[in-house]
């Protein structure tokens, strides 16, 4: 197969759960340790951070590595879901997994990820874990793909576990309380191995303190550390959340020995996007009219987005937006601002939500607009419509974004 080739059959005999769902998605750990010991044993090859969340983890990890790399570590990056490229899931010090090594991984393993019927996800995380041993890393921030007990990336004895929040999302695999999606994350936690927290409510907290004490873990809660402000290139207002569990983070590792100066932090967190690569946080796409898309898809991430349009300077705003179809609209759509002009889409992935009636859910929270075929269709007709002092949001959806970025 050449990496085309690859790629199709990754994509559509073993789809991933970011475009089918629940389908896609296996609650246990027996293919990956099957898969583990197919490869012998690629998660002991190379040291790791393990990096959990609801929101933020990308961001989170995409700053880890930025920072490492700055600190003349060889760093690799495993993060999910991709937006334009399926390499930018895999990368070390920024650079994407060659076609080369997908093509002939997929070759050389195809027949066990067939007889064992491996998910997506599944040969995803082998790949990464084969690449990163063969490269003899020094380094990998791991990104948790759903979850954090049952998912494929929690084979790995890490130097320290981060999680980063707790929100009510994948409710119908996590469980439909902040209390049981904690648990769920908390499964990162090892045994003798620090964990940072970022944020807690007072229920997740006790989540994480109880099991932390099982696990004779040292615990460390990010918003109780008074850390130095930093600078950095991501311009979203969450990333000063993020930027906080990020230095807890390092300040661990430096205990560890980890040589990381104070100079290779503020470079790193200045150099982010140059960096790793890292896309849709919100980015800014054009200047006349500007144009701001960002990948927060639930109600933690987009009540702090929209809190940030809502103080940008502009005389009319134009709101991109389209969904997939797990989303809780009766939560998410009341949030959205009245007065915008609407221009519904639907992501081209078998899991976006018809637009019709995302359309239609939206009429009844008043927000307002015409219906579209395509993400770029929709985005042509707000850039059409705008003049150069108006504003035009793109999101609801990674995969929204990622069809304009």
């Amino acid at each position: 197969m050449n990496y085309q080739d690859t790629l199709q059959w990754l994509f559509s005999q073993l789809p991933m759960y970011q475009r089918i769902g629940n389908a896609a998605y296996k609650a246990d750990l027996n293919n990956t340790n099957l898969l583990m010991s197919k490869l012998n044993a690629p998660q002991e090859g190379f040291k790791s951070i393990h990096v959990a969340g609801t929101n933020g983890k990308g961001s989170t990890s995409h700053m880890l590595a930025s920072v490492l790399q700055e600190a003349g570590y060889t760093v690799g990056l495993y993060t999910s879901p991709h937006l334009k490229d399926f390499r930018e899931r895999i990368k070390i010090n920024g650079e994407m997994i060659p076609k080369q090594f997908v093509t002939e991984f997929v070759t050389m393993h195809r027949l066990f990820f067939e007889t064992h019927q491996l998910s997506f996800f599944e040969m995803t995380v082998g790949m990464a874990f084969d690449y990163f041993r063969n490269k003899k890393v020094d380094i990998a921030i791991i990104e948790v793909g759903l979850g954090g007990r049952l998912d494929s990336t929690n084979v790995i004895l890490p130097e320290v576990s981060v999680i980063t929040n707790i929100g009510l999302d994948h409710t119908k695999f996590l469980g439909t309380t902040l209390r049981e999606i904690a648990s769920e994350k908390a499964g990162i936690i090892k045994t003798n191995i620090p964990v940072v927290i970022g944020e807690t409510t007072p229920e997740t907290k006790l989540v994480f303190e109880k099991v932390s004490e099982e696990k004779n873990a040292p615990i460390i809660f990010s918003e109780e550390q008074n850390h130095s402000q930093y600078q950095t290139d991501l311009l979203g207002r969450y990333q000063e959340k993020n930027q906080r569990t990020v230095v807890t983070t390092l300040s661990i590792l430096i205990e560890k020995g980890w040589q990381i100066s104070g100079s290779a932090i503020t470079r790193g967190l200045l150099n982010v996007v140059r960096n790793t690569g890292l896309m849709g946080r919100y980015q800014i796409l054009n200047l006349v009219p500007k144009v701001v898309c960002d990948t927060a898809h639930n109600k933690e991430g987009l009540a702090i987005v929209l809190e940030q349009i809502s103080e940008e300077q502009y005389d009319k705003l134009h709101m991109v937006l389209g969904v997939v179809d797990d989303k809780d609209l009766d939560g998410m759509l009341p949030m959205f601002p009245v007065h915008a002009t609407y221009y519904f889409c639907k992501p081209d992935v078998p899991r976006g939500l018809a637009v019709a009636y995302l359309a239609e859910k939206a009429a009844k929270y008043q927000l307002k607009g015409s219906v579209y075929k395509s993400v770029l269709d929709a985005y042509n007709a707000a850039l059409q419509n705008a003049s150069e002092n108006d504003l035009i949001y793109i999101g609801g959806s990674t995969f929204v974004v990622a069809e304009v970025v």
